[in-house]
């Protein structure tokens, strides 16, 4: 009579080890699984050869693992021999070679008797894998803080033929990728106005703990950050998958800014008072204030009331009107 499943890869009871392990194989190597290589990674294995499989940072953009095993064709003749566990509580990473391990077993299965068997493995709620006639979904979910793991095949029976001793089984280990990435962002008010509040809006919510890197669909967002001591802050960026973007916004004040635009040996006056240059900005108080441009002896008076918190561009512009009879 065949072993039975713990379950369909046995990993319904991901959350509690089934029991705990002492053993000896060989380390193949180890994989690092990242969002930022959809490729995934493969090694060569023997029946009596292990893999560690480890997360990498950006772990929080993977919705899950996909375990792929592509079985030799000459193993069909010996099915029920070989069997798969997956294991955790790794302490350190070992060197590749003979080692051996003490670690909690999450999940055993008998190797099936077909030429691959892919299982994706769930690391979030809300995930949305799902079992088909070519996927295997265990309905537990495995924590990334469960990692790193260790993939073993072993022998089930005793007295396995050469034949089986030199079957070589291919593993590949992928990520499955959320559609998100993320956004670190940084603000920084003017050394003077540290204390003065502000509010953080990312697609007109607000944010309470801007600081702590924020998960987002890929897509367009829209940020926005308010105050009645800054100005209003509006940003429009692209968060790409599996990419975290770095942004950073400088605060600043609601005094009034002046900049002039004109043509060059032009006076420019404002309040009665010669601009030593027009190049730079101009900071006034909120109120009205008196523009005069002079070239030659031609000028131009302007009368402005200014409000706070905003930007004024002042230009002088010379048109040359033709008339035709």
């Amino acid at each position: 009579m065949k072993p039975r499943l713990y379950a369909a890869l046995c990993l319904v009871s991901l959350l509690v080890p089934l029991e705990a392990e002492t053993f000896r194989t060989t380390l193949k190597g180890s994989i690092e699984v990242s969002p930022l290589r959809p490729e995934g990674k493969s090694l060569t294995m023997t029946y009596i050869d292990a893999v560690v499989v480890t997360l990498s940072p950006e772990s929080a953009f993977l919705r899950g693992i996909e375990l792929e095993l592509k079985v030799p064709q000459i193993y069909l003749k010996y099915r029920s021999s070989v069997g798969l566990s997956l294991y955790n509580g790794l302490k350190e990473l070992p060197k590749p070679g003979v080692v051996d391990f003490q670690l909690d077993r999450l999940a055993f299965e008998i190797l099936p008797a077909k030429l691959q068997a892919v299982y994706q493995i769930p690391l979030r709620q809300g995930h949305g894998l799902k079992t088909s006639p070519y996927v295997t979904v265990p309905t537990g979910i495995l924590q990334p803080a469960a990692f790193p793991l260790v993939i073993r095949l072993m022998p089930l029976i005793k007295g396995l033929s050469e034949e089986v001793e030199t079957m070589e089984f291919g593993l590949t280990v992928r990520p499955i990728v959320a559609d998100e990435g993320a956004l670190r962002l940084r603000v920084r008010p003017p050394e003077s106005m540290k204390d003065k509040p502000f509010t953080v809006l990312i697609d007109d919510v607000v944010v309470p703990d801007f600081s702590r890197e924020r998960i987002l669909k890929t897509g367009e967002h829209y940020l926005s950050i308010i105050s009645e001591d800054f100005r209003t802050e509006n940003r429009t960026f692209v968060i790409e998958k599996a990419r975290t973007l770095d942004m950073t916004v400088d605060l600043r004040d609601t005094t009034p800014v002046l900049q002039f635009e004109a043509p060059e040996n032009t006076r420019v006056y404002l309040d009665d008072v010669l601009l030593a240059t027009t190049r730079q900005a101009v900071m006034v108080e909120p109120g009205q204030h008196t523009v005069r441009f002079q070239v030659g002896d031609y000028s131009v008076t302007k009368q402005l009331t200014i409000e706070k918190g905003k930007t004024y561009t002042i230009a002088l512009t010379v048109d040359v009107l033709i008339k035709e009879d």
